[in-house]
């Protein structure tokens, strides 16, 4: 049979291949029947009765019926699988039952040994054409299909094969087993290779994608898979996680670009149930910068956890309208009980909070407003000052005369030893809410520091993806420049854990893991849309090259960012947050009077008049 008569085969309309397969299958059950009657007597020259052959009356129209009834002619021939071959076996076995009853009631003179013959056969035929159908179709497409590199040789390798094979634009080429255990085995008919030898192959084969075939909880075997992908110029995506196959709502087939967050990710520390709940079930909660990326993502992972309140505080509307939105939505997925109370104002509006908190009985007040672009605070000290220390002062102050039961401020690792403003006002705004809390016993004050959260607003990697999509160039400050990196989900759950072990008066520090070198994330970044790159300035080597441009330190920038003060760092119950060791220290404080002096230097706006202040207060900071 020829491509062509094949390709015309394959395109006709479901009705007509429907209408193939019964035609097939009444002609296969009257050869069946010959040969087993032939197999039983004596031989292809046995001359059967007319009334022997009355019994297909029953048997032809029992088999086509039960296979219509258990829709053997709705399955596609190029998806059949386990469920479509048991019900061919189920089929075959009606109808070689069917031809034993009608033979023995009519007494037709059919041997008692025929049926089980027939069985035999007719399972041969129908079972047979319609695999070698299947066989022929992935035969005739296998060259019209990009083959793909599959990371992975476990359960989930095996579901994507399959997936693969059945489908239209891609096919199965090779299998990676990052073990080396089953290495010059083969999966499916598809060859399993070691990372190595895999290396090599695909430099010689035309391959364009790889998948990472492992569920979404191991975070560190997906990172190291996607990095070789990657490394071997595919395009990298990844299986849908584990939990989305469960519940129905992906598919195996429907694979996603890994992200940048994934190939630089760790493996997740599992939260502890109890002080993600300890300040949030049941409890009316408030988070000041409620839009912002770390606020929304505080707002779902407390939404998770059935709080009896949740109040969204912001000053951008378009922000506060996303996360309202976004939340309310959640709520029709079984947590209806939950009041999500949007409230658009500013955190350094005393009246407001008052207002609100008194309102809605606060319990838990997480203070995550913040401006953090250190070159737009640098040239906004004013409002940059009235956000970061203005808001916190107000807050604390707030919620320790209402009697607010915890209180944790969202800070960064850019106030320690501060060379910007926008360090600088998150170090005071840290000191200055440890001197407020010690008016007010009832309400347990803390601070939680951390970096850079990826794929946040101020973050580099929404500014590469941009360059790169645009062709370039992707700048960079300086060659040398390193950052902590970490998700939004696992800094908010560490903030919440973090805030349920607070006593009063820590600052607490979060594992920020590895820190990564910019210009590495940006080459991988370009990997991963399959670009090289080079230096901007030197000889472009290879082609779909992108350049690198160096632009210099921006006003106030450090390349490289710290956690502490001091070296001094005390354990708590989590593995990955820490505490500062010398909070109170009375050469690290700020005065209830220079509290009130700020405030007032704050209000009236005076850029220089606050740098000048600022470069008075014990914050070490060193203006660059």
């Amino acid at each position: 049979m020829g491509n062509t008569t094949l390709k015309r085969l394959f395109a006709l309309s479901r009705a007509k291949k429907r209408l193939l397969q019964v035609s097939y299958d009444c002609m296969a059950i009257i050869f069946c029947f010959w040969m087993s009657m032939a197999l039983r007597l004596d031989g292809i020259g046995t001359t059967i009765e007319v009334r022997q052959w009355l019994v297909l009356i029953s048997v032809l129209p029992i088999t086509i019926f039960t296979s219509i009834y258990l829709g053997l002619y709705r399955a596609i021939i190029r998806y059949m699988a386990d469920k479509a071959a048991r019900t061919i076996v189920v089929v075959c076995g009606i109808s070689a039952l069917s031809m034993f009853i009608t033979s023995h009631l009519l007494e037709l003179g059919v041997p008692r040994s025929v049926p089980g013959i027939y069985f035999a056969l007719v399972l041969i035929a129908t079972a047979g054409s319609r695999f070698l159908m299947r066989s022929l179709y992935m035969r005739n497409t296998s060259n019209e299909r990009d083959p793909v590199v599959v990371y992975g040789a476990g359960e989930p390798g095996r579901m994507v094969v399959q997936a693969l094979t059945q489908s239209r634009t891609y096919r199965p080429g090779i299998v990676i087993d990052p073990t080396g255990a089953l290495h010059n085995r083969d999966m499916n008919g598809v060859p399993i290779m070691s990372p190595n030898r895999a290396a090599d192959f695909i430099a010689k084969r035309n391959f364009s994608s790889g998948i990472v075939a492992m569920y979404g909880d191991a975070a560190e075997a997906i990172r190291k898979a996607g990095q070789f992908l990657s490394d071997c110029g595919l395009e990298v995506r990844v299986m849908p996680a584990l939990d989305d196959l469960v519940a129905g709502s992906a598919r195996v087939s429907e694979f996603r670009r890994i992200t940048i967050e994934e190939l630089l990710g760790r493996e997740p520390v599992a939260a502890i149930p109890t002080l993600m709940k300890k300040t949030v079930r049941g409890k009316s909660v408030m988070i000041t910068g409620a839009g912002g990326s770390i606020g929304s993502e505080l707002c779902r992972q407390i939404l998770s956890h059935d709080p009896k309140k949740l109040v969204l505080l912001e000053i951008s509307e378009f922000a506060l309208y996303q996360i309202h939105e976004e939340l309310i939505s959640q709520l029709t997925e079984g947590r209806g009980g939950v009041e999500i109370i949007p409230v658009l104002g500013s955190s350094a509006d005393k009246e407001l909070l008052r207002r609100v908190i008194a309102d809605h009985q606060v319990n838990t007040l997480l203070h995550a407003a913040a401006y953090k672009h250190v070159p737009l605070v640098e040239s906004n000290v004013a409002q940059g000052a009235q956000n970061n220390i203005l808001s916190t002062i107000v807050a604390s102050q707030v919620a320790g005369e209402l009697g607010v039961d915890t209180f944790t401020l969202v800070s960064s690792d850019k106030a320690v030893r501060p060379t910007n403003v926008m360090g600088a006002t998150k170090r005071v705004a840290e000191l200055a809410m440890l001197e407020i809390s010690k008016s007010y016993g009832r309400t347990r004050y803390c601070a939680v520091r951390f970096g850079n959260v990826l794929g946040s607003s101020g973050s580099v990697i929404p500014k590469f993806e941009q360059q790169i999509r645009s062709g370039g160039p992707i700048t960079i400050t300086d060659p040398e420049i390193i950052r902590y990196f970490m998700t939004g989900k696992e800094a908010a759950q560490l903030v919440l854990q973090a805030s349920a072990m607070s006593d009063g008066g820590e600052i607490f520090l979060l594992d920020m893991g590895k820190p990564v070198k910019i210009i590495d994330l940006a080459r991988t970044m370009a990997k991963l849309h399959r670009k090289h790159t080079y230096v901007e300035g030197a000889e472009k080597t290879l082609e779909n090259s992108i350049a690198i441009r160096f632009t210099g330190l921006r006003p106030g920038e450090k390349l490289y960012e710290e956690l502490l003060v001091t070296s001094q760092s005390e354990a708590t119950d989590h593995p990955r947050i820490m505490k500062e060791a010398d909070a109170h220290r009375e050469m690290h404080s700020i005065s209830q009077k220079k509290i009130e002096q700020l405030e007032k230097i704050i209000r009236q706006g005076d850029d220089s008049e606050i740098r000048k202040l600022l470069s008075e207060l014990p914050i070490d900071y060193n203006q660059q």
